[in-house]
């Protein structure tokens, strides 16, 4: 009966032995995390290699090259009367220009019989450019011109008829057409309107042969 006790207790105090012997010693692995093999990765490791960008297209030659460069073919009449052509325009030609769309207007005017109110605002337009024109022009060689001298005729002209045309409409319910006040009657205005005309014309032709 004793050894059956003895051999019991002996048995039951065992495991506690053995789990005491085994936290007694050094814990060898502690804070070593895995230490179990690794494969060796610098086997199957190829370092990248830079790649180099090609342009798509081939270099080209510097332009600015002399052995590429072509003379300019300043001995071939074709490329100097088309290419080196030089502008014949100046700026009177340009005013001169702008005065013929002009007095075609007032030309018009006359021919259609337009109210007076049309007629004075054209003839008021040509006469400030034509003041200014004169201005511009005075004492230089164009002054000379005779196209000069005709546009500034021709203003004074217009400026005159248009005056006279703006008093008749204005006085004409007051005077006689007698003496003096025959001059704003209808036939005198009309005949004073058809040589205003024929000065118009005479003097778009002028400007035109200059253009040309």
């Amino acid at each position: 009966m004793k050894k059956l006790i003895v051999l019991f207790l002996t048995l039951i105090s065992f495991p506690v032995i053995c789990q005491a012997a085994f936290f007694s010693q050094e814990n060898t692995f502690e804070g070593q995390g895995y230490v179990g093999t690794l494969p060796d990765l610098t086997k199957s490791f190829r370092p990248t290699e830079p790649v180099t960008t090609k342009p798509v297209f081939e270099e080209t030659k510097k332009f600015n090259s002399e052995n590429d460069i072509k003379p300019t073919p300043r001995d071939n009449p074709a490329f100097v009367n088309i290419i080196l052509k030089q502008d014949k325009s100046s700026p009177y030609i340009n005013d001169l220009t702008e005065f013929i769309e002009i007095l075609e207007k007032i030309y018009e005017s006359i021919e259609n019989k337009e109210n007076i109110q049309l007629f004075a605002s054209r003839v008021y337009y040509f006469n400030q450019n034509a003041d200014y024109f004169r201005q511009k022009y005075e004492g230089k060689p164009q002054s000379s011109y005779i196209s000069y001298e005709k546009l500034l005729e021709l203003s004074l002209q217009a400026r005159s008829v248009a005056q006279l045309r703006i008093e008749a409409e204005k006085y004409s319910p007051y005077l006689a057409y007698s003496g003096e006040g025959k001059i704003y009657n209808s036939t005198n205005i009309d005949e004073q309107m058809e040589i205003l005309k024929d000065a118009v014309e005479k003097t778009i032709n002028i400007l035109k042969l200059v253009e040309e």
